[in-house]
């Protein structure tokens, strides 16, 4: 996917590639999920509340804890798995 992809285009890829999407980007994706509601599933944190060490902890312990059927057409908080 091209660095430039619009957010339109970055969420139908990863949904046409049955991946789910995070982003920091939460106005325009919060706006994207209901649009294209049949999406994988996105997750979203805001980026001024995380450092690298605990983003990374975060995301694993979300793919360790998750199957990927219980994301399909959900929005998510990252802080769910914060620890």
């Amino acid at each position: 996917m091209a660095l430039d992809a619009s957010d339109d285009v970055q969420l139908l890829g990863a949904t046409a590639q049955e991946r789910c999407i995070f982003t920091f980007n939460i106005r325009d994706f919060l706006i994207l999920g209901e649009r294209y509601q049949e999406h994988y599933g996105i997750i979203l944190a805001a980026q001024s509340s995380w450092n690298l060490s605990s983003l990374i902890a975060a995301l694993s312990k979300m793919l360790s804890q998750t199957e990927a059927e219980e994301l399909q057409g959900q929005i998510r908080w990252l802080n769910q798995w914060k620890g």
